[in-house]
């Protein structure tokens, strides 16, 4: 069923922690209502704008990442492409980014 995608260790890992997020979040809204924030955004957002916010985000620079990884090869002279995990890292570190001060 999943034959078309290249499910490795970091997409796995990457969309667990999306799941595990989304549940956090509903848990989270339950027990604290969320307020509108105006952060570095320019709107006010509530956590789950922020969410979002931060997944399209974390999305984009992974498929940046995979776009640019084959030329950063050849730029850098690399034996071989680097590693996924530094994208998912930078993703992480963004949506950590906009969520805190978004």
């Amino acid at each position: 069923m999943f034959e078309w995608m290249a499910w490795t260790t970091p997409v796995a890992v990457f969309f667990c922690c999306i799941g595990l997020m989304l549940a956090g979040m509903t848990v989270w809204e339950i027990k604290v209502p969320t307020q509108l924030r105006k952060g570095f955004l320019p709107i006010e957002t509530t956590r789950g704008d922020r969410l979002f916010i931060g997944l399209l985000g974390a999305a984009y620079v992974n498929l940046a990442f995979v776009g640019v990884s084959g030329r950063l090869m050849e730029w850098m002279s690399l034996e071989a492409e680097p590693s996924i995990w530094i994208s998912f890292v930078l993703s992480m570190a963004l949506l950590g980014l906009v969520m805190r001060k978004g």
